[in-house]
């Protein structure tokens, strides 16, 4: 359409004179001649419109923290959407100014709209048929844009998102009346400042980055609040066209310069720069300062070794009742972001256990699928200080055989592992329940192997044949429960089960927060005594921090404490914990487990500061998952190795750097154990 019919065509708005009156009270008469709108849709979409757009809370990043040294750090940022919002004392005056004379020389002067640049704008609109056209919003009229986009992203379905947005880009003389009443209204009711400091915030500078602050951290690696005018042009430069424009390829560089040297003669025309000031800026080239840097986005981007317990600490914050009443509400209160997460995990011990790991079970093992953790539970309070993990974390459908996106340490639920079988640290709850049902640990049973057929469970009498073999041959004869313990024998633990209620050791185990890593209830049957349930190596960890612990478990947390966007402490994970055995029954399991230390099955894991400790080893029959679980009564760390693909490769079999991988894991048990000793002394 040309000009000429496009005032034709608007000749029949002025005929509403009640949205004329309105649009004469604001001052933008002009645009009435130009609109190629008939009256009654004009003034239907004005009556339908509210009077302004709330800015609203824009969505913000999220940092989760952990500890180093003793002291809260920074770990990584997840958001929906990279911000970090500013207030305009903390951007740069350049910046406002690159802001101001770029998009709206008369943004102080105007109450929202620039009648001379709305008349441009919607004939322009017009003529192209709603398909095409200039620009003319002003910086409020693009707030309102912004805003309405940003509201159409926070949609609960792809639909209604890709609808909304549809709507509030399109290019139609309506959405510009519409955007014109929300700019004036937006102008009443927010100040100047308000107005600016929103744009800055809420525009989306490309490559996923939305604000100035971020853009600058994307493309500068610094802060909104020193650019130069080069670098500040450069950044408004990208706002109306961002997928050309934006600096995150040298391809988009000649167009952004085109906009930033616009943008700078208008800073220079408006008295912002110097001479010297716009020849030096005209002369630099994007290659000079732009400096990408890696947004530290998700949990890829975390220190090496703390990826899979910072995905854990995501979801479970994710989950925090603080957030919300409901999940939805949470979910859409974690997507509004601005929250800081201080995890319980210390990165000093994490990373020294992932180095051990990487030492001893290389993710490079290619004979078969070696998996590895070391996961270390604070006694009294539950809190997880590690979660290492042999693989490095890749969530890549393509992903190495040296990496995965399973969190061998956790339940399927949580990382998507199913567990492993947990062998002889099983026996603990057997032991548990011998000495609650009054029983010795000097007592003497029988370790000679051979059959059992008569059992009971929950009361009943059952029969179910079972003639479980000793780890060695050597093995026969009496045994005290404190030698059968250290020496982890196995007949002589299925005769302290044949004269206890099998569902009695069951309910022992799941009192100390034991369950199979993909749900459920744990099985009350003969073999279960010996481990053969798979369960996820942070659960076993937790178990034994109770016994640690007087017999008091506290579920496992990794949440010290969320703080919301405005400073407010909104607490961390509630503690669970209950007193799960007596503690005289716990006291005495935690003294007869100190023997796998003394010449028992851990020999050679005594940790060099003389500490207590207690503990189990654990090996499968085919000798494919190996454990040791064991601490003081500060903390306990729980040592898996094994296959994770179903495998039956014997860790006997295969040598390590310094042995066969399950004769190594004593020595890497008490490498571990001695740093967690370290930093959590027993008083």
């Amino acid at each position: 359409m040309t000009f000429r019919r496009a005032g034709g065509a608007a000749l029949g708005f002025v005929g509403g004179s009640v949205l004329a009156g309105l649009l004469v009270g604001v001052g933008v008469t002009p645009v009435l001649a130009v609109a190629g709108v008939g009256t009654t849709s004009a003034i239907g979409v004005f009556d339908s419109m509210p009077e302004y757009i709330e800015i609203g809370e824009l969505p913000q990043r999220n940092e989760v923290w952990a500890y180093r040294g003793g002291k809260p750090v920074h770990l990584a940022n997840v958001w929906a959407q990279n911000r970090q919002e500013l207030s305009l004392d903390q951007i740069s005056d350049t910046l406002e100014h690159a802001a101001v004379d770029g998009e709206d020389k008369r943004f102080y002067e105007t109450g929202g709209v620039d009648a001379t640049s709305m008349v441009r704008s919607l004939v322009s609109v017009v003529a192209a048929g709603g398909k095409g056209g200039s620009g003319g919003s002003t910086i409020t009229m693009q707030l309102v844009r912004n805003i309405k986009i940003q509201q159409a992203s926070e949609l609960p379905t792809a639909e209604e998102r890709d609808a909304a947005y549809k709507e509030a880009t399109k290019r139609s003389a309506q959405r510009k009346l519409a955007e014109m009443k929300l700019a004036i209204g937006l102008a009443k009711e927010y100040s100047k400042r308000e107005i600016l400091s929103a744009y800055l915030n809420i525009a989306y500078f490309g490559d996923q980055t939305y604000g100035v602050q971020a853009a600058a951290q994307r493309y500068y690696g610094k802060d909104a609040t020193d650019l130069s005018p080069a670098e500040a042009a450069s950044l408004i430069a990208i706002v109306q066209w961002p997928e050309r424009r934006d600096l995150s390829r040298p391809s988009h560089y000649a167009d952004n310069v085109a906009r930033r040297d616009v943008i700078l003669r208008s800073m220079h025309d408006q008295g912002h720069l110097s001479g010297a000031e716009f020849t030096e800026a005209l002369a630099s080239k994007p290659a000079e300062y732009v400096r990408l840097t890696s947004p530290q986005q998700g949990c890829e981007a975390v220190a090496r070794g703390a990826e899979f317990f910072c995905q854990y600490a995501v979801e479970a914050a994710r989950g925090l009742p603080q957030l919300g009443p409901t999940q939805d509400r949470r979910d859409d209160a974690w997507r509004k972001g601005g929250y800081r997460v201080q995890t319980t995990l210390d990165l000093d011990l994490n990373g020294q256990q992932k180095a051990l790991l990487d030492r001893y079970d290389p993710a490079t093992e290619s004979r078969f699928a070696l998996g590895a953790t070391l996961d270390t539970v604070e006694a009294g309070t539950g809190r997880v200080l590690t979660m290492a993990q042999n693989k490095d974390y890749d969530r890549s459908s393509n992903a190495p055989v040296s990496a995965t996106s399973l969190n061998y340490a956790t339940d399927e639920a949580n990382g998507d592992s199913t567990g492993f079988q947990v062998g002889s640290t099983y026996k603990m709850f057997t032991l548990l329940q011998w000495l609650a049902a009054g029983k010795s640990p000097d007592a003497v049973v029988d370790g000679t192997r051979h059959g059992r057929s008569s059992w009971t469970q929950c009361g009943q009498t059952i029969d179910s044949y079972w003639n479980p073999k000793n780890d060695s041959p050597g093995q026969t004869g009496r045994f005290t429960v404190r030698a059968a313990t250290a020496q982890s024998v196995n007949a002589a633990y299925a005769s302290m089960a044949e004269q206890l209620d099998l569902c009695d050791i069951r309910d022992t185990a799941a009192a100390l927060g034991v369950h199979p890593a993909t749900g459920g209830a744990l099985p009350a049957n003969p073999a279960a005594v010996l481990g053969t349930t798979s369960i996820a190596p942070l659960t076993m960890a937790a178990a034994y921090a109770g016994v640690a612990n007087g017999g008091v478990y506290c579920a496992p947390v990794v949440i010290d404490q969320v703080t919301s966007r405005d400073g407010e402490q909104l607490g961390g994970q509630q503690r669970s914990c209950r007193q799960a055995v007596p503690t005289a029954v716990a006291t005495t399991a935690f003294e007869v487990m100190q023997g796998a230390f003394r010449g028992g099955t851990a020999n050679g894991g005594q940790t060099p500061d003389g500490a207590t400790v207690f503990g189990k080893t654990g090996t499968t029959d085919d000798a494919d998952q190996i454990w040791l679980i064991g601490g003081t009564t500060r903390a306990v760390t729980a040592y898996w190795q094994g296959n994770t693909d179903g495998g039956k490769a014997n860790l006997r079999h295969f040598d390590n750097v310094e042995g066969t991988y399950a004769s190594t894991r004593a020595a890497v048990w008490r490498q571990a154990q001695t740093a967690v000793n370290a930093a959590v002394p027993v008083g």
